[in-house]
């Protein structure tokens, strides 16, 4: 079963039958429509490639404008992603995918990229506890500490954890179960968080 294209819109919840309330992100999802179809004997493996949402015409490069006419698309997606397939499913260039290809209490993996966090320190980076807050430690609160040993290795070992750049990483919610389903305005209901922030692009498969 292959996947879909989505977009986060933001936070909501629901409540259980037993009045518990469930934190739940919403997903605009589809409709995605297959752009090109990958095959075992033109390309070494099995999978399609879906499109989602609509690039500005002056945006489009003469290549890009092509490769959606042959699919037969008004228009050039603004995203594109691939999904492998399972051995005996069938896709047709042009065809659409919808949010149906989902029902409600499957558990989903969804793909996104975390929100940027910029240059940060090791306290927030890491979770450092930092130095004692009283008797003349000012002057090192937030710092690090050690990083290492001096004459033996004499270098920093490789994997420490130190400052640098947060956030805007890829990372993968798994065994997200789905809520609801609103196959009218594409919408999808997953319970917990997404990574990513409101509108970002969101890959959905099956978990």
């Amino acid at each position: 079963m292959p996947g879909l294209i989505g977009k986060k819109l933001g936070m909501t919840q629901i409540f259980t039958d037993d009045g518990k309330a469930v934190g739940c992100t919403v997903l605009e999802v589809g409709p995605c429509p297959v752009v090109q179809v990958k095959t075992s004997t033109t390309d070494g493996y099995e999978a399609i490639q879906l499109g989602f949402g609509a690039q500005r015409e002056r945006r489009v490069a003469k290549p890009e404008a092509g490769h959606a006419a042959r699919a037969g698309l008004d228009h050039a997606p603004k995203v594109l992603a691939e999904f492998e397939f399972d051995e005996g499913q069938e896709y047709e260039a042009g065809q659409s995918l919808t949010v149906d290809l989902f029902e409600v209490g499957q558990k989903v993996k969804i793909t996104g990229l975390t929100k940027g966090r910029g240059f940060q320190g090791t306290v927030k980076r890491h979770g450092f506890g930092g130095s004692r807050a009283s008797h003349g430690g000012s002057s090192v609160l937030r710092k690090p500490g050690s990083i290492g040993p001096g004459t033996d290795p004499s270098r920093v070992i490789k994997g420490r954890k130190m400052s640098g750049q947060m956030g805007g990483t890829q990372r993968t919610a798994m065994n997200r179960r789905i809520e609801m389903i609103d196959a009218e305005k594409n919408l999808m209901l997953v319970r917990g968080s997404v990574p990513g922030a409101r509108h970002n692009v969101v890959l959905i498969r099956s978990a």
